[in-house]
């Protein structure tokens, strides 16, 4: 019993550390857009769609991680 608890707080830390890239990625591409519409308001709305789309993948990345941590 007390093993089982181990391992499932063993995954959640794992998690814990993994979610650490998709959180950074997802900084870096928030920080490239707001510098890129700094230099080009104009392009805003091409800017903000390629913003969001990273935004979803790198996220995905994180709920895909979460679900391995409670399969696993």
């Amino acid at each position: 019993m007390l093993a089982m608890a181990i391992e499932g707080s063993a995954n959640m830390i794992g998690y814990g550390l993994a979610a650490i890239g998709p959180g950074v990625g997802i900084g870096l591409i928030f920080a490239a857009y707001i510098n890129g519409v700094a230099r080009q308001p104009e392009a805003q709305g091409r800017l903000q769609t390629i913003a969001i789309l990273g935004f979803a993948l790198a996220e995905a990345l994180a709920i895909i991680g979460i679900a391995l941590a409670f399969v696993l």
